[in-house]
């Protein structure tokens, strides 16, 4: 038995360790899982859960990047939810038993609470602040409840593992979003974006050093084994 292990960043899967390229444009990693590289936004993440739900997976992974919503929260802080809820106020819970599983593995502090999936991404200080107050939510993606509404379809467990990049205290330069297309950087686009508005590139390189910690954090807690199949079957056999 496998999990199945959703990312929207090519980079992101990368944490997962080395990657085997199957014929069906899925991914395995060494232990067994199936990776599948979505693109930003619910729509792609949805499509990929789909996918690895299709090829037999026991359980699905919400992995990646989160942007902070509580202001006590550090970049490379690891965010493994109770729950994700959406915009308008839907939650699904994580599957308990494997996120204990996690956390006893990780053998580091883990946060875990409620993480908000929004349709957009919330870039600015301001934004990150009224979520918070809001939703009470400590951490923010784009993915994460579409894929927990593909395993709740399909009667997979369900966690997501996400590490917090920009802070509660960062606003996301502007040219890092738009720079953003399925599963990648344009890197090209990011350069001659920085060149039109240089009064970005002091939070870019702020934004590099916390990128690099959450990296960190996901190769720290992918290297535990913890989503490799046994895991994910024990989880797979207790009810959440």
């Amino acid at each position: 038995m496998k999990a199945g292990v959703v990312t929207a960043l090519t980079a992101e899967a990368r944490t997962l360790g080395s990657l085997a390229r199957r014929t069906d444009g899925l991914y395995a990693t060494r232990e067994g899982n199936l990776v599948a590289i979505s693109g930003i936004g619910g729509v792609a993440a949805a499509a990929a859960a789909t996918r690895l739900a299709d090829a037999g997976v026991c359980a699905l992974v919400s992995w990646g990047l989160a942007g902070g919503l509580d202001p006590s929260l550090a970049a490379g802080t690891l965010c493994v939810p109770e729950a994700v809820v959406t915009a308008e106020g839907v939650s699904v819970a994580t599957h308990a038993h494997w996120r204990e599983l996690m956390a006893a593995a990780a053998a580091r502090t883990l946060v875990h609470g409620v993480l908000l999936t929004s349709e957009h991404a919330i870039d600015d200080v301001a934004g990150k602040a009224a979520a918070f107050r809001r939703t009470g939510a400590v951490a923010v993606d784009m993915e994460s409840a579409a894929i927990a509404h593909v395993a709740g379809t399909r009667g997979l467990p369900f966690i997501a593992v996400r590490a917090i990049v920009d802070t509660a205290r960062d606003a996301l330069p502007r040219a890092v979003t738009a720079a953003s297309t399925a599963g990648q950087v344009n890197l090209l686009r990011l350069i001659r974006d920085l060149a039109r508005s240089p009064r970005e590139v002091a939070p870019l390189l702020r934004l590099a050093t916390r990128y690099r910690a959450a990296m960190k954090a996901l190769v720290a807690v992918a290297a535990t084994g913890a989503l490799a199949p046994a895991f994910a079957s024990a989880a797979a056999s207790r009810v959440a």
